[in-house]
């Protein structure tokens, strides 16, 4: 069919020069290091970065973390964060607003509508702010801990100090 190019097609004509020699294919980029803790991973999936490399993007829309890494090429597919990144995020903004809550009905002389219309505003604008990084970090903790089909990344391991 004309126009019609499979991801195959695309990858053998990068590899071949005008002249028609194949090009030699470059290596991969050395991969930043892995993280040494979980505690690390999470905060790299709390910022958006791979959890992986800590370079990457985790997430080219709003909530959709990507397939694949584009720098140390980490596969995400395995990923079931499914509803927990929600509940953290209710769970952090109720926390969050609930001082503020007791401030606002007890200190301010609002009336109750306003009172209320402010809350709701703040908390729907906690919740869309905690939600990507809760997602993050709950992606990277799966990835860390090897649950739901990811395999356990291969720990650092430091060198023991000796006794001399």
């Amino acid at each position: 069919m004309a126009g019609f190019e499979t991801l195959l097609d695309r990858i053998d004509d990068n590899e071949r020069r005008e002249d028609g020699a194949a090009t030699p294919i470059a290596e991969k980029p050395a991969c930043p290091a892995l993280p040494k803790t979980a505690f690390q991973a999470a905060v790299r999936g709390l910022r958006g970065h791979c959890p992986s490399c800590g370079e990457g993007r985790m997430f080219p829309s709003l909530l959709k973390p990507i397939a694949q890494c584009q720098i140390c090429g980490q596969d995400w597919t395995h990923q079931q964060a499914d509803d927990f990144p929600a509940y953290v995020a209710i769970i952090l903004t109720g926390h969050i607003m609930a001082p503020v809550i007791i401030y606002m009905v007890g200190e301010t002389d609002f009336s109750m509508e306003i009172n209320l219309a402010i809350i709701i505003f703040l908390a729907l604008i906690l919740i869309g702010a905690l939600l990507q990084p809760a997602k993050g970090a709950i992606i990277a903790l799966q990835w860390w801990m090897g649950l739901h089909g990811f395999e356990k990344p291969v720990r650092p391991v430091e060198p023991l100090a000796s006794d001399d």
